[in-house]
């Protein structure tokens, strides 16, 4: 069964065509650098390659140039559906389901508490319903699999009727990336997906960590937004709840400019003052930009510090992961966080992590220590088998 895969991230959005049986994908494309002069979608079609430039383009424009790819490769053809990653989903939805209007009002209603994402995650939606009016779409919830999280996890130190009334509390987010990377780590270590304790690093534009315990997430970095723990590439993370009045009182913003910059303004690119590009930064950092230095410092720094934290949800660790962009290919960054959790008995192999793990099972770790793996995750496979089980009526 062929689906086609659509993941609109805060910067980019990638596109597949996927064999939900064997993984395979006809079509793989990513429009990337969004909102840049340096925007542009490349993409493999039945093997041969294209590339468009689309100019300042934003996801609208990435949107009509990746359907424009799909029907002059014929690929718009046979299609069982089409599944949509949503980012937040809140209490609402604790599994992947059929779109229809009352889910899509839904997903808007909870735009505010992931303006990067939501917002993007509804363009496709609309565009691909308008474009294949008769095909079921699927929608996949990056929180629905953070619903297990204990409630000493998920609940804010605040009066119950937050909670109860206003559905405020930690959700989490990279649920379909930590779903399908837990289960492809367990099977490296040689483990059933029941008896493994993971720590797990989505590392992309936007990041977090998690804690996975026999499969299912036990305590997560990111809360009732994405803007939650991690410095990521324009997002702060943590920063004290004080900061807002603060800056309200010091510079004249109002708490939604302060919301946008904080989203917008911040981590790396607030850091540096040059990139929210962790390669760019790297080169930088290389030439002795003071910026670029700081930020990467920062970076992962905090990082180790997540990740150290949330090893007190998991009774071991049998391994932690590396995954999303920069996790999968930036050395330095897995070599600088191992080095900062020496006391959680991680220690770097050198060789093994200049290449990403490939000649050893994707372990980048040294003799003796806990295994630290590189795991490319593999969304688009998750999100297609959830669509194909959704049409075929086996899950609801």
């Amino acid at each position: 069964m062929d689906v086609l895969v659509l993941n609109c991230g805060s910067s980019s959005i990638k596109a597949a065509v996927v064999c939900a049986e064997t993984g395979k994908p006809a079509f793989d494309g990513i429009a990337e650098r969004l909102g840049s002069p340096e925007a542009r979608l490349k993409y493999t079609a039945n093997g041969a390659r294209g590339e468009v430039a689309l100019g300042v383009g934003d996801h609208a424009a990435a949107m009509t140039a990746i359907l424009d790819a799909l029907a002059k490769t014929g690929l718009a053809e046979g299609l069982a559906g089409v599944g949509h990653r949503v980012v937040h989903g809140g209490e609402r939805f604790s599994a992947s389901c059929l779109i229809d209007d009352e889910v899509i009002a839904t997903v808007e209603a909870m735009s505010d508490l992931a303006p990067l994402h939501n917002p993007p995650n509804l363009a496709g939606i609309r565009a691909a319903r308008a474009t294949f009016p008769g095909l079921p779409q699927v929608a996949v919830f990056d929180t629905a699999f953070h619903q297990t999280m204990p409630p000493r996890a998920y609940r804010y130190a605040l009066p119950e009727d937050l909670y109860r009334d206003y559905g405020v509390r930690r959700y989490g987010f990279h649920g379909t990336s930590f779903r399908y990377v837990a289960g492809e780590a367990a099977r490296r270590l040689s483990r059933a997906p029941s008896d493994c304790a993971l720590l797990i690093a989505h590392l992309g534009n936007g990041c977090s960590a998690a804690a996975v315990l026999n499969g299912k997430s036990v305590d997560t970095t990111m809360g009732l937004t994405p803007l939650e723990g991690l410095v990521m590439g324009t997002r702060s993370g943590d920063v004290d709840p004080g900061l807002f009045e603060y800056l309200e009182r010091v510079t004249g913003r109002d708490t939604h400019a302060v919301t946008a910059l904080l989203n917008k303004q911040a981590g790396l690119l607030g850091l540096s003052g040059l990139s929210n590009d962790l390669r760019a930064l790297l080169e930088a950092s290389s030439g002795g930009h003071e910026g670029a230095t700081l930020a990467l410092d920062v970076y992962t720094y905090r990082l180790a510090k997540s990740l150290s934290a949330l090893s007190v949800a998991l009774p071991r660790i049998d391994a932690l992961v590396f995954t999303g962009g920069v996790g999968e290919n930036a050395a330095s960054v897995r070599a600088d966080t191992l080095a900062r959790l020496r006391n959680l008995g991680f220690a770097v192999d050198p060789e093994a992590n200049k290449t990403h793990g490939a000649n050893s099972n994707g372990n980048v770790a040294a003799a003796g220590s806990v295994p630290a793996l590189v795991v490319p995750t593999h969304e688009e496979l998750m999100i297609a088998r959830d669509t194909a089980a959704i049409i075929s009526g086996k899950e609801s």
